[in-house]
């Protein structure tokens, strides 16, 4: 590889970015990143990553650019347009944009990557702001898979496994479909516990039965460890996941799939949102679950 190969921009600093961005950084690449927010800015600063002057400076020249965006219309304000990112990136470079968003949006930046001869590998990554920084976030991929071949050394500074789904979206789907089956999962947990409660068992006993249980999985494990302590501080908030829950709805109406338990949940994640509980964990589906229930905080 040589040299102007490994010159990466990152564009888009937050709470999955940034340690993103120093994985790729600590590995050896040349890392310029840019992000709106200055105490995102400043936090690059901190960890000594250099700080482009605007999204334009940041990507032009560089061999590959990636970006980690809230939504959808992010994704357009960043990439399309004038003053779009696409139109400063060199022709023949790589665009990895790891973001959660729909189909549709991800296929206008495709149209105007391949108006400019720029590669576009759609790659959200799996995994959240807890974990980010030790290198197990996973990612799905899709589009011209002779690109994803030559960039697997890069996607390995910052992801531990990467699944090659197709040339065009079909890594869009694959993010939306791993998060429905993550939005049920916390609100049948969620009703689960407030069962077993109201049925007289000890807050820690249920926990351990779930744990313990033909149903216990990565995702039930994930969430019973911070449940013991009722910690619902956020590693993905109720607010992202009724973002998410839109985008999941949105898809299936596109290509005629009823989701009628996404539908359900996606109204739990807006009562949750109402209610005050927007940025508290998306296992908050607990307490909403309670409140309904008539119980108050368990023992512990």
């Amino acid at each position: 590889m040589t040299d102007a190969s490994k010159n990466i921009a990152f564009i888009g600093i937050g709470k999955m970015g940034l340690p993103m961005s120093a994985l790729v950084a600590k590995a050896g690449y040349a890392v310029t990143v840019f992000d709106p927010s200055a105490a995102r800015i400043a936090a690059a600063r901190e960890l000594g990553i250099p700080v482009a002057a605007s999204p334009a400076d940041a990507v032009s020249g560089q061999a590959a650019v990636i970006t980690s965006l809230p939504d959808d219309a992010a994704l357009r304000a960043a990439m399309l347009g004038p003053t779009g990112l696409i139109g400063a990136m060199a022709p023949g470079a790589v665009l990895i944009e790891t973001s959660t968003v729909s189909a549709e949006a991800s296929a206008e930046v495709d149209a105007a990557a391949r108006a400019r001869g720029v590669a576009y590998l759609r790659a959200p990554v799996s995994g959240n702001a807890s974990i980010v920084h030790t290198g197990a976030l996973t990612c799905f991929v899709s589009g011209p898979k002779d690109v994803f071949e030559a960039a697997k050394p890069l996607f390995a500074t910052f992801t531990r496994a990467q699944t090659y789904l197709g040339p065009g979206e079909e890594a869009r789907y694959a993010k939306l479909a791993v998060n429905l089956m993550i939005a049920v999962s916390a609100a049948m947990m969620a009703e689960s516990l407030a069962l077993a409660r109201k049925g007289g068992i000890a807050w820690h006993d249920i926990l351990k039965v779930l744990d313990d249980s033909a149903v216990a999985s990565p995702m039930v494990k994930y969430k019973t460890a911070p449940l013991r302590t009722r910690d619902f501080e956020s590693t993905f908030s109720c607010k992202q996941m009724a973002k998410d829950l839109d985008l999941i709805l949105g898809a299936g109406h596109a290509v005629g799939v009823p989701l009628q338990l996404a539908a359900q949940v996606r109204e739990t994640y807006g009562s949750l949102v109402a209610q005050g509980d927007g940025e508290t964990d998306f296992i908050a589906t607990v307490k909403h679950l309670e409140r309904l229930s008539g119980l108050g905080e368990p023992k512990l």
